[in-house]
């Protein structure tokens, strides 16, 4: 059975970024499962075959590394996880670039650190690194840098690293495959009551706001990512114009059943648009420095009606940051609905906060910009987060 709407998302997908999680690489005993990574390049050449463009986005340096070095359990302490990663990472590679081969093509490794891409230079130069692979017949295979990594390892989202590389090349779908077969209504490893008749799988889902509150902590042994990272990714692709489809990955020709688009895991639909490529980055890839509390009148003004954020509507300010520095603005509760390039620092931003435009030049001797946050430099997020 084919889904009318799958189709036309998998369709329109010239370039796919496809993500793959720990847990569909390794065997039960944690060692790589190189037969799976085979059949997966498998299904990838099919889609490759149809002139899409494809990027791997692939966990499994560190779970690799734990095979090799005869380790049962994931390491808790950081130089163990970084000496695992740099161990499993050739591994992994070697295992991709034989796979590919097979078909005339080449395995190219990319690790990336958060800094490449909160760098607008380094961000673009990746950008182009990887537009050129794809003219020398290379599948780009795109890892955190687990052995410099702190925060990756500790938080471990590749996850969000595959809706960032989504966003980067506009892709216009992310499939995530992992140890679960998509969203369910309630966390499918929790105990549930005899007379339930238990989780099932969410096929579509138009408002991720809708959903998101339905992330369980389900997940792999040797995996770092569960649900929530997963809706997470999601939210940042589909606020910016993208489809992301999240899929069990276990299955042998789970990518084949993507390409025709079976009703298979959790499809999350676009938002209509497509944000520019600056506003992307500056709304879910650069990390803010800091936060603008603003009141529900600027809120309003701001989330719905289109307007820059002004000094009159700040009622507080966090963070240390500078002039060209992206900012969260959030309400009084905390909660964030917005991001953007600020005009003044946060010292400065402090001193003029709930004063009219008029009044900052007796603050500062001088009035920089009638904005705080200019419309053209903010981009209000899709879901509001705490």
């Amino acid at each position: 059975m084919i889904d009318p709407v799958r189709q036309e998302v998998t369709a329109g997908a010239t370039t796919v970024v496809i993500k793959i999680g720990t847990g569909v690489l390794t065997r039960a005993d944690g060692g790589l499962d190189a037969d799976r990574i085979v059949s997966l390049v498998d299904e990838v050449h099919e889609i490759l075959k149809t002139g899409r463009q494809v990027v791997i986005v692939s966990s499994g340096a560190i779970g690799a590394g734990l095979g090799q070095l005869k380790l049962s359990r994931r390491p808790k302490d950081l130089p163990r996880l970084q000496a695992a990663a740099s161990v499993g990472q050739s591994f992994l590679m070697q295992a991709y670039d034989a796979a590919l081969r097979r078909f005339g093509y080449h395995a190219a490794q990319i690790l990336l650190t958060a800094a490449d891409f909160e760098d607008r230079a380094r961000y673009l130069n990746v950008r182009n690194t990887i537009l050129t692979l794809f003219d020398f017949r290379a599948v780009p295979i795109i890892n955190e840098n687990d052995t410099v990594s702190v925060d990756e390892i500790r938080f471990g989202d590749n996850d969000r690293l595959a809706a960032m590389v989504t966003n980067l090349l506009r892709a216009p779908l992310l499939v995530i495959l992992s140890v679960v077969d998509g969203l369910y209504t309630s966390d499918p490893g929790a105990k549930h009551r005899k007379s339930d008749d238990g989780p099932s799988v969410i096929r579509t889902v138009s408002q991720i706001e809708d959903v998101i509150g339905l992330a369980g902590d389900s997940r792999s042994m040797l995996g770092t990512g569960g649900m929530t990272t997963k809706l997470e990714a999601a939210r940042m692709c589909t606020a910016a114009g993208e489809a992301v489809w999240i899929v069990g990955g276990k299955r042998r020709g789970v990518l084949t059943d993507v390409l025709a688009g079976k009703p298979i895991g959790t499809l999350f639909l676009p938002r209509s648009g497509s944000l520019q490529s600056r506003k992307r980055w500056i709304g879910f890839t650069v990390r803010p420095r800091g936060r603008y509390v603003v009141d529900a009148g600027a809120r309003r003004a701001v989330e719905r009606d289109g307007k820059s954020l002004l000094a009159i509507g700040i009622v507080d300010v966090t963070g240390s940051f500078e002039h060209g520095d992206v900012a969260a603005i959030c309400d009084a509760s905390g909660v964030e609905f917005a991001r953007g390039l600020s005009n003044y620092s946060a010292a400065d931003a402090r001193k003029i906060r709930g004063l009219r435009t008029s009044q900052i030049v007796a603050a500062l001797g001088s009035v920089p910009y009638d904005e705080v946050i200019h419309r053209d430099n903010l981009v209000v997020l899709g879901a509001a987060r705490a």
